[in-house]
């Protein structure tokens, strides 16, 4: 029995490694209007979280192979037209939405087959993997907005507006509040990273909020950004998925020092001297003695 579990796992490891490499050079689109096959649900996927132990980042690194064909091994997507930034997540974020795809709370026909298999320890380790890696960034919309309530801002300064103040006169809180100054997110409740996610994605998640419908059992954390999106304007939602997009930290005290260990520019070599004058010839009066004196401007000495 021993090895006839050992066989299958290697048989599912092989089955993983060749999908990967598969995935890692062609990227396949689902089929229409056919149904996709996903594997049985899971109901007790999210509560069984809290009985496994903290996630060891080192343990989610061997296990991340299959996230990385569309995440990339770094948590920043293979193609960022296609698949959302996951790296600096919280451990407990990242475990908890794949619990969510597993128990199908969180409908994802994509994400739905890989988050099957794994058990609530697994999802822990790849929350404090991905939890480990440094996010990164694109870039946020600057065009100058012609029309409409904001005519005259640019485009990301909007979203910016949103994530930093808020709206006093609609009840929208500063996003800042939950998800930080930086956009790194709040590990405790725990709330995502958001700085330097693909503006698509962003802009997505916050129209699913806004319709405020889910098929999650506890709608505690969704009730919260439904309520805080749901009188988002369309610009709005855009703008502030640009801004989140460009958003990024600044740098911390280790890459500050090593910005100064590095070797300064060199300076500019001084500009050459003028060239010395030629010595006029002797005198011969008329012109060119007045062309003598234009020359000779050093004040003359004695009487």
């Amino acid at each position: 029995m021993r090895n006839a579990r050992a066989y299958a796992f290697a048989g599912f490891a092989a089955l993983v490694a060749g999908a990967v490499a598969y995935a890692q050079t062609t990227v396949m689109p689902l089929p229409e209007n056919e149904p996709v096959e996903t594997m049985p649900l899971d109901a007790n996927a999210v509560a069984a979280l809290a009985q496994a132990n903290p996630g060891d980042p080192k343990a989610g690194a061997t296990k991340a192979g299959a996230c990385a064909a569309c995440h990339g091994l770094d948590g920043n997507g293979t193609d960022p037209a296609i698949y959302p930034r996951i790296a600096g997540h919280s451990e407990r974020y990242i475990a908890r939405q794949l619990a969510l795809f597993k128990s199908g709370e969180r409908v994802n026909a994509i994400m739905q087959p890989y988050a099957a298999p794994l058990s609530a320890q697994d999802m822990r380790d790849l929350g404090a993997y991905f939890a480990t890696q440094e996010t990164g960034a694109g870039i946020a919309d600057d065009t100058e907005i012609a029309e409409g309530p904001y005519a005259g801002m640019k485009f990301y300064q909007v979203g910016e507006k949103l994530f930093r103040s808020g709206d006093v006169a609609r009840g929208i809180p500063a996003c800042m509040a939950c998800h930080g100054p930086d956009g790194a997110g709040n590990p405790g409740p725990p709330y995502p990273h958001v700085a330097g996610q693909q503006a698509w994605y962003s802009a997505r998640r916050l129209q699913e909020y806004r319709a405020g419908e889910t098929s999650e059992r506890d709608r505690t954390q969704f009730a919260i950004m439904a309520s805080v999106a749901e009188s988002l304007t369309d610009e709005e939602i855009s703008a502030l998925a640009s801004y989140l997009q460009g958003l990024h930290a600044r740098p911390d005290a280790a890459m500050l020092a090593a910005i100064a260990r590095m070797p300064a520019a060199a300076a500019p070599a001084p500009p050459a001297p003028p060239a010395t004058p030629a010595t006029l010839p002797p005198s011969t009066g008329g012109e060119v003695q007045d062309e003598a004196a234009a020359v000779d401007e050093t004040p003359s000495q004695g009487s």
